[in-house]
Parts: structure tokens; C-alpha cells; sequence
């Protein structure tokens, strides 16, 4: 259960809607007439796709991405009649019907699922909206070089379907000296020439910044919205979103050759003060954290020492003489953005935000910002 009551939490987890509303802006202005949709799935990354999708519906996004069939369903009441929710997974074969009741698009990643949606077009006697996703290189989702054989030799087989996207995904593209990014465009390339003319989409967050021949008519921007780095190795250019706020529930001070958490793992060198924070592994703040995580009582950095365990961290406060019980540490924030948690824990800002646990209280902003320059 998500608690709702920040003076009864263990952690505070701010989400910045106006820096989502920025990062949508600046990603558009770069995209110039490509349009720019959103990627929204995983629950908008873990930030609440109830709070973020209507933002970026009022900043003109009028396509949507999800992962998954329910997830389109509790959003497509959400957005504006012309928006486009599209389920990037394709639907679960016997879900036709209650998809096209409700108005939304499948991304058609097979043949099994493109005859699926077809009879069901069939069915309404009506063209129904579709994407067609198309494997260039992946091997992941999408239709493959034999799937693209049959359809040449059927072409009528599209024939019942509104084809509102032709799309690929990128696998490297936060890479940009990697060739597979220039070799998948001309593999996609390639495939649309082999299909009906329909707008094309192959540009993720990344793939932005790799320009204009990449950008093509659609762009799929989803973690630069949520503040991650694009480019890697690169300075990010886009505004931080989320701040996490860990509670102190106890300090202590101990001498040295203290031992901190389970399995003994750290011992203080000096005398030391110890506060111990309500988040741990439950929260999605990772085991592999331990004894490699940095937070910051204002702006004093302070380590993680001991193990991460199951509901609480520990923190070496020594130096941080403002680091009291019932305060915060900023576990994520301007001073430790999102990515740098990641490296810490050996793994993406990605998995760090979609693990976001539901027992924090989550306070959101939306303080409007001016409109930024092209």
C-alpha cells in the first residue's frame, strides 16, 4: 500500500512535474517538426502515470506509449479523446475486442497478432488503428525478415487495418559512436519500403541526440522525460525529477572498532555517529548499495556503511553535525541525482526509478516553467 501521510513515512519521494513539463519541452524543441510522444509504461517509470500523463497531454503529447494492455486501459480515460494510446507489448491473444471498444492501438509485433487485429477489424467492419513494429536488429519484438516475406506476397493482408505507425527500437543508441545505431536505421530503413507509407517511429530518449536523420516522424522519448541522462558519458541536459528523502528514526554514537549491520561488514576507524534511515531493499533502495552509496545531510556527503537491509540503511553522520533524528538524508536529489545512484548500486537509472517502493509518500510539484527556447 502507498503511503499517503509524509509525517508517518520512512521516505519522502518528491516527483517535479514542472521539470517533466520542461524535459518534454526541451526533447520537442530538439525533435523541430518530428512529433514527440510519451512513454508512460511501468507506471511512468515508477512516478505515477496518473499525474505524469495528463501533464504531458497539456503540454500537446497526443501519443502514448505502455508496455502492457491494462496499463493502456486505466490511462485511455486519462488523456484527450485524440490521443493515441498505444501497447507496445501487442494484446493478449482474446483481447481484441475489448481493445478496439476502448479505442486503443496494438503494436503488432508478429503475424499471429496482426491476423488477430485484422479479424477483429473484420469482425466491426471497420478499419481498426494499428502500429507495426519491425525487428532491426533487436531481436527482441517485431516482425522479422520471414514475417516481412509473407507480407509481400500477401499484400491485402493489411488491408483492414489504419496504419497509424511503423516502428523499430533502437538498442545502442546512448552509444552515439556505436555502428549498430546506423546499421538498425538502414535495416528500418529497408523494412518501410517493404510496407504501406504510415508515419515512422524509431527515435527512444537517446536516439534524440543522435539527430535529425534519426528522428523521422515520430520520437518515443520515455527516461529523458523522468530527468536520466540521455548520452553517456555526456553531460545530461535534462532538469532532475525526483528527490528522495530518507527519514533518520535513530542516531547513536559508537566507539571505534564498532561493527555496523549484518554480517559485520564495516568497522568504525574513529569514534562515530550512526544514523540509521527507514528505507532499505523493501523500497527498492538496493541491497548492492551497501557500504557503496552516498547521501547528503545538506551539503555534506555521507557514506552508507554496513548492509542495506530490508527496511532501514546506515549512514556515517560523524561529520554532519545536522543530521538529527526525525531529519533527512537526500538519498536521490540535486546533489545525487538519479544516474549516480545507479552506478553506485551497478545498475541503470532505469531499474532505480521503476523500483521506487509504494511506502513512500509522494509529493508532487507542478510549478509551471517558462517555455524554453528552440
Amino acid at each position: 500500500m502507498s503511503t499517503t501521510d509524509a509525517s508517518h513515512a520512512g521516505a519522502v519521494l518528491e516527483i517535479d512535474l514542472g521539470a517533466i513539463r520542461a524535459n518534454y519541452r526541451l526533447l520537442r524543441a530538439r525533435l523541430g517538426a518530428t512529433a514527440a510522444a510519451g512513454v508512460v509504461k511501468a507506471d511512468a517509470y515508477g512516478l505515477g502515470a496518473a499525474r505524469v500523463a495528463p501533464v504531458l497531454a497539456d503540454e500537446g503529447c497526443r501519443s502514448f506509449f505502455v508496455a502492457h494492455l491494462d496499463e493502456a486501459i486505466a490511462l485511455r480515460p486519462l488523456l484527450p479523446a485524440a490521443a493515441a494510446v498505444f501497447v507496445l507489448n501487442g494484446l493478449p491473444a482474446g483481447a481484441e475486442a475489448e481493445a478496439a471498444a476502448r479505442g486503443i492501438t496494438p503494436v503488432l509485433n508478429s503475424l499471429g497478432q496482426l491476423d488477430a487485429w485484422v479479424a477483429a477489424a473484420r469482425r466491426r467492419e471497420r478499419r481498426l488503428p494499428a502500429a507495426l513494429q519491425v525487428d532491426s536488429g533487436m531481436s527482441r519484438l517485431g516482425l522479422d525478415a520471414s514475417a516481412l516475406d509473407a507480407l509481400d506476397a500477401t499484400p491485402a493482408r493489411l488491408a483492414p487495418l489504419d496504419l497509424r505507425c511503423v516502428m523499430s527500437h533502437l538498442a545502442c543508441a546512448e552509444d552515439a559512436s556505436h555502428p549498430m545505431n546506423r546499421a538498425q536505421l538502414a535495416r528500418f530503413a529497408a523494412a518501410r519500403r517493404r510496407l504501406p507509407p504510415a508515419p515512422a517511429s524509431l527515435a527512444n530518449s537517446s536516439g534524440i541526440f543522435l539527430g535529425r536523420d534519426f528522428h523521422l516522424d515520430i520520437a518515443r522519448p520515455g527516461a529523458a522525460l523522468y530527468g536520466l541522462a540521455p548520452v553517456k558519458g555526456a553531460p545530461n541536459p535534462m532538469q532532475p525529477v525526483v528527490s528522495l528523502l530518507g527519514r533518520i528514526v535513530q542516531t547513536r554514537t559508537v566507539p571505534a572498532g564498532a561493527q555496523v549491520g549484518y554480517g559485520a561488514t564495516w568497522t568504525a576507524a574513529r569514534p562515530s555517529r550512526i544514523a540509521t534511515v527507514a528505507v532499505g531493499y523493501a523500497d527498492g533502495y538496493r541491497r548492492s548499495l551497501s557500504r557503496r552509496a552516498t547521501a547528503f545531510a545538506g551539503d555534506t556527503a555521507v557514506p552508507l556503511v554496513g548492509t542495506v537491509s530490508m527496511d532501514t540503511a546506515t549512514f556515517d553522520v560523524t561529520d554532519a553535525p545536522d543530521a538529527v533524528e526525525g531529519g533527512f538524508l537526500e538519498l536521490v536529489g540535486p546533489r545525487h541525482p538519479v544516474d549516480a545512484l545507479a552506478a553506485e548500486a551497478g545498475t541503470i537509472g532505469y531499474e532505480i526509478l521503476t523500483s521506487l517502493g509504494g511506502r513512500y509518500a509522494r509529493a508532487y510539484a507542478d510549478a509551471r516553467n517558462e517555455r524554453l527556447s528552440a
